[in-house]
């Protein structure tokens, strides 16, 4: 596609001048420790999405789902922890964070358009005492992700609105994209079968591998 029709924004003058300067409460609404409406919005999460990047600004974002209230842990005012699930093993996120450990991560509520972000520097642990208080299921993590917090604030509802993403009447999971283990046959070469790739991704089946085993 030729790009020499585009009208490029390539410094924060520019992009100021576009969109214009945030209003005093949005610019000013970050904080650096967590309140109590903060740890009850955490208690209350049962998801979050993680972005990292590189040393060389590879970027990577990484959902994170436990039972809400099991999901973050609080250490303090100032530090969250999120535990390591058995996954894919791939690892990009952790990979970054050991190059760079600054950090973005935003919790959602099922339901709720506002959301709760956190910045900050993240370092990776592989035992503490407080391991004992993020079993799922009788599973101990192994790994957990620590985040000293930069800073914290609300998000408000406006992208969920537009998109809908909570009316259930916009939801069509069945509809125009295959579903996974079609995808996984066509993109990602294994060598099973579509009929064992239905039944390796079949719900009973794949929820098997949540806490105890590792599943792509």
């Amino acid at each position: 596609m030729p790009t020499s029709t585009w009208t490029e924004i390539t410094t924060v003058d520019d992009l100021v001048g576009l969109l214009g300067e945030p209003n005093e409460r949005a610019r000013d609404k970050g904080r650096t420790a967590l309140l109590d409406v903060d740890r009850d919005w955490l208690a209350a999460t049962p998801f979050c999405v993680l972005a990292t990047a590189s040393a060389l600004g590879e970027c990577d974002a990484s959902p994170k789902g436990d039972p809400a209230g099991q999901l973050v842990h609080v250490i303090d005012d100032h530090t969250i922890a999120l535990a390591e699930r058995p996954g894919n093993k791939r690892a990009d996120g952790y990979k970054n964070i050991l190059q760079n450990p600054h950090v973005g991560l935003n919790f959602f509520i099922p339901g709720r358009g506002d959301t709760l972000r956190i910045n900050g520097r993240a370092r990776l642990v592989s035992d503490a005492p407080f391991f004992d208080e993020m079993l799922v299921k009788g599973h101990r993590p192994i790994l957990a992700v620590v985040v000293e917090i930069e800073e914290i604030f609300f998000h408000c509802a406006k992208a969920f609105l537009r998109s809908g993403l909570w009316k259930p009447e916009t939801w069509d999971p069945n509809g125009t994209v295959p579903r996974r283990a079609v995808i996984a046959k066509d993109v990602e070469p294994s060598g099973m079968s579509l009929d064992e790739l239905d039944a390796y991704y079949a719900e009973d089946n794949y929820a098997k591998g949540l806490y105890g085993a590792s599943h792509a």
